[in-house]
């Protein structure tokens, strides 16, 4: 199986980019992992346009047989052994690609909602979009790392 990470723009926040670097590392001896990074449109004046722009991008960048995970605060909330499970399932299932959509400080387009085959939600708190990217990603390595019965989950 294949990870896909979308998301607009890049991370600015250098603590954030060295623990998304750090994650991204870890997660790469357990699963192949590639971002697409699309442009962000959050400066501009009409939000819901640029909402609609990104999440078109978002959408085109997903591979067309993968299985969708949508981040977004209404989704569903796993603890950290639900969500290997839902991994091992998906793996089990014969899943190529499963593509994970974060959305930028606007949101996410209903589109993109729409197109969710699950909508998952890391916590009923905020986070910047930059910070859930880095969330998101530990909690694929403390997944995976669940998977594999070693020490880091513990």
């Amino acid at each position: 199986m294949r990870l896909e990470l979308l998301f607009p723009g890049k991370t600015r926040e250098s603590y954030l980019k060295k623990g998304i670097d750090d994650f991204t590392v870890r997660l790469s001896h357990y699963v192949k992992t590639d971002f697409r990074i699309i442009k962000d449109r959050s400066a501009g004046k009409d939000t819901a346009r640029a909402m609609e722009l990104e999440g078109e991008e978002l959408l085109a960048g997903c591979s067309r047989s993968a299985y969708v995970v949508v981040l977004d605060p209404g989704g569903r909330q796993l603890s950290s052994e639900e969500f290997a499970r839902a991994i091992d399932s998906w793996e089990g299932q014969g899943r190529q690609v499963v593509s994970f959509i974060l959305g930028g400080p606007a949101g996410l387009a209903p589109g993109v909602i729409a197109r969710a085959d699950l909508l998952l939600s890391l916590s009923r708190m905020t986070f910047t979009h930059e910070m859930a990217r880095l969330l998101l990603l530990e909690q694929l390595y403390r997944a995976y790392s669940i998977k594999a019965g070693t020490k880091y989950h513990k």
